[in-house]
């Protein structure tokens, strides 16, 4: 009698426990489209204000060697003569000028981050809750990336104007170019470090996506744990 008791509670406890378990083992598709659209634009925003409030502030791009805007590959060779002619210093002022422009011109960005939040679809947070790991770095990139270039330019061309070897950058660049050696953003220093400081701020974005897939019940989010904790 006693047995069959144990096995009555036992066989009981199992069945609570898994009961419990499916109840918040979801999957994509019993989520419902208001869930899965609240939960990517909560994720897309904490991820969007925690890369702005990282990066816009002193050394935050330029102590940050995933970030960091170092010179580009043409200009190695030239920075390395400088370093051993004396001129070691000339070339660190425009590294730090370059990363300070950066850290500069990031905040001018939170609004239309979070502007592209609120109006993303459903079908858009239903793909990145779907997608990969970068599946938002990868939807902030393809909404945020141009407006975002024409409100960062101003700020950085300000700023690396005032780093005396950036007219040389882009004196040498601007010859190099002319001769089909040099393509793109890297011919202008001015388009190179904004192209770097939006490279910089959605490689952060997608760390905290990153951060909130592998634990969201972290995030102390409840809307956070329902959808990125389904399966």
């Amino acid at each position: 009698m006693q047995r069959r008791t144990f096995l009555h509670h036992t066989s009981l406890g199992l069945l609570v426990a898994a009961a419990h378990q499916q109840a918040w083992a979801l999957s994509l598709a019993d989520l419902s489209s208001k869930d899965a659209s609240a939960g990517v634009k909560a994720a897309l925003e904490k991820g969007a204000l925690a890369a702005v409030s990282l990066l816009g502030q002193p050394d935050g791009f330029l102590a940050n060697p995933k970030v960091k805007i170092e010179l580009p590959g043409f200009l190695e060779d030239a920075a390395r003569v400088l370093r051993m002619t004396g001129q070691g210093r000339k070339v660190d002022e425009l590294v730090t000028g370059m990363n300070r422009a950066a850290e500069a011109a990031v905040p001018m960005g939170k609004d239309l981050l979070v502007n592209a939040v609120k109006t993303m679809s459903v079908t858009d947070a239903k793909q990145i809750l779907s997608g990969g790991d970068n599946a938002v770095t990868q939807f902030f990139a393809d909404k945020t990336r141009a407006p975002l270039g024409e409100k960062f330019l101003p700020v950085v061309t300000r700023a690396t104007q005032q780093v005396d070897l950036a007219k040389s950058y882009n004196r040498v660049a601007g010859k190099l170019a002319s001769t089909g050696l040099l393509k793109g953003d890297d011919a202008n220093i001015e388009r190179y470090v904004t192209g770097k400081t939006l490279d910089g701020l959605y490689t952060l974005i997608g760390e905290e996506e990153r951060k909130i897939r592998q634990d969201p019940v972290g995030t102390g989010s409840a809307i956070l744990k329902k959808v990125f904790g389904a399966r």
